[in-house]
């Protein structure tokens, strides 16, 4: 293992497969210094909810007890099921509905079911279907704030709607009105709230790289830099006192004020194709780690706060640990997530293995109840113990043929996860 210790830049520089897909598009469990963005999934949410991508705290955790501690070999019980169309579009969860994008007869397409029967309560046409050779349809997970539902199609189109009724509150095309920059493999990364602002990784020129809307007007508040687009989704965190938003772009992670879009620091980080696509993941108190696939590896950078500004240096790098579309999990002092097509645990601190094991191919996981639940990229559902001992499987179960890039979701008991065409809710709670 590579370890290398340097001092990140902190000015400003210009600038395969669908390991995108489900990057697309974070249950308060590690520190009060890294708090969701303020006002995500109030109001309209439940307390139960999984109201954007990676969750409440965008940690890919979830604070739900109670749940099974195993399942009988065909697998959970399952609840419902819905047919979809095209897409690796995660599953928002709040106020009892379930949504989602996916692409069908031509058409780019954002909709709500009823999380507890499966019924479709709304849909709304967002733009054309986007066709890929790696797998067409949206990629983007829609964030649920109050009542409202963000929604950000592969094409760059990016509608707030009403929540209840999927009416249009707002709408901009990011590409015609920024310059915004399509990915190779479409629009991926998913909005975020942050106070009163809408943060998009848009990969615009011309200073619009990072964008920040008013979430209740879509009008423009403010942008930096000139990075190429990502398909990583934005993570705010504070540090000794200090605000800051993370930016996985296509060719760096880069630190700005969530005020006005200021440079903090910059981490040069890239990538074949562009594919930084796992979204950062943050160790308490004041660290960040990172990974990229395509032989790229991995980098934990300690953050601190100087003078009113956040700086940041490299406490280590590695090919260890190389994420390819869907983040690693922090449980402890540990990180468990797919080493391309490996299941890992590392020590987080130090980027030292503890363990691996293959059998699901490339993958997503979420952490529930002091288990991993682990979804491989054919369909294969696992529970395994999160423990650095060794890799200990408690139950498996093929949920789906094919392919499914899309990682689970999970809120009252309920687990949602979804194929390219199907999406399927499972019963997790022992009720």
């Amino acid at each position: 293992m590579e370890n290398k210790t340097r001092k990140t830049m902190r000015v400003p520089r210009p600038g395969q497969r669908a390991a995108v897909a489900a990057a697309a598009g974070i249950a308060a469990v590690v520190a009060v210094t890294a708090t969701a963005p303020v006002g995500a999934g109030a109001a309209f949410a439940a307390p139960a909810a999984w109201p954007q991508y990676r969750g409440g705290a965008q940690d890919g955790r979830s604070p739900e007890t109670g749940l099974v501690s195993s399942w009988p070999e065909g697998g959970p019980k399952v609840l419902w099921r819905a047919a979809l169309g095209n897409g690796y579009s995660g599953i928002a969860i709040a106020g009892g509905r379930a949504f989602t994008m996916f692409g069908a007869g031509g058409d780019e397409i954002a909709i709500a079911l009823d999380a507890v029967s499966g019924k479709e309560v709304w849909r709304f046409r967002t733009d054309d279907d986007r066709f890929d050779s790696q797998g067409s349809g949206p990629r983007s997970t829609p964030t649920v704030d109050g009542d409202r539902v963000f929604v950000l199609g592969a094409r760059g189109k990016l509608y707030a709607l009403d929540a209840k009724t999927g009416a249009e509150i707002w709408g901009v095309d990011l590409v015609a009105r920024y310059g915004a920059g399509v990915p190779r493999w479409g629009v991926s990364t998913s909005p975020v709230v942050e106070d009163d602002l809408l943060l998009i990784d848009a990969g615009g020129g011309r200073g619009y790289s990072l964008l920040a809307l008013d979430k209740k007007s879509g009008e423009p508040v403010w942008h930096s830099q000139t990075d190429k687009a990502g398909y990583s989704t934005p993570l705010p965190v504070t540090i000794g006192g200090l605000r800051q938003v993370l930016f996985f772009t296509g060719t760096a992670l880069v630190s700005v004020s969530p005020r006005d879009g200021s440079l903090n620091w910059r981490y040069p980080w890239k990538t074949s194709y562009d594919v930084n696509a796992a979204m950062p993941v943050f160790v308490p108190p004041d660290r960040v780690f990172i990974s990229s696939s395509y032989d790229k590896g991995a980098a934990l950078l300690r953050m601190i706060a100087r003078k009113g500004k956040v700086e940041a240096d490299e406490v280590w790098t590695s090919r260890v640990m190389k994420n390819h579309f869907n983040s690693s999990v922090l449980v402890g002092d540990h990180l468990y997530g797919f080493d391309d097509r490996n299941l890992k645990c590392i020590v987080a601190a130090t980027g030292e293995e503890r363990w691996a094991q293959r059998g699901y191919s490339k993958g997503s996981l979420i952490y529930a109840d002091g288990r991993l639940i682990v979804f491989g990229e054919q369909g294969l559902l696992g529970l395994v113990e999160a423990t650095p001992e060794a890799y200990r499987e408690i139950a498996t179960a093929q949920i789906f043929r094919g392919r499914t890039w899309t990682m689970p979701s999970l809120a009252d008991g309920r687990l949602y996860l979804r194929s390219e065409k199907e999406l399927v809710a499972l019963d997790l709670m022992n009720r």
